[in-house]
């Protein structure tokens, strides 16, 4: 496994994967910024800064992101949520097949280990709330803002 930390505007990302894919991409608070990124994880870091610059809404990595079934199954699942878009717990689990799964469902989100890529940001609480975020809220509302800016109109 190659792992590097790369800047963002949330926090030092830690990327790790190998020839398998991305297994990992987390965000810690502070840190030491790699002065070389290994070539397996190149394209991770060229990507995710396209993103930070508003230049990508999708990303086009092999992952591998280590869980069970019921995880993987919502991490697939939330990979289907478009760039700018949200959804609700409640609509998770039923595009999981089952409502009764929601606790479920929103405790696999919070366990997902590819920040951003697999958008576990884009889902909210059922009442419109920004709820759970493993990284803090105060990041979960700053990406959303990114996918979404709110065009102020002019007034003259």
């Amino acid at each position: 496994m190659e792992t590097c930390f790369i800047n963002t505007p949330l926090g030092i990302a830690k990327i790790v994967g190998d020839e398998n894919g991305i297994s990992e991409i987390s965000v810690i608070d502070d840190g030491k910024i790699s002065n070389k990124i290994p070539e397996i994880l190149q394209e991770a870091v060229a990507q995710f800064q396209d993103y930070f610059e508003g230049k990508r809404t999708d990303f086009f990595l092999k992952i591998n992101p280590k869980g069970t079934d019921f995880q993987q199954k919502v991490w697939q699942e939330l990979l289907n949520i478009p760039f700018g878009k949200t959804i609700n717990y409640l609509e998770l689990a039923k595009k999981l097949g089952d409502p009764k799964v929601i606790r479920a469902a929103a405790s696999a989100n919070g366990k997902n280990p590819l920040w951003i890529v697999v958008p576990c940001h884009r889902v909210i609480g059922t009442d419109g709330s920004l709820t759970g975020y493993a990284g803090g809220l105060w990041r979960k509302k700053w990406l959303l803002e990114h996918e979404n800016p709110t065009n102020q109109q002019s007034l003259f």
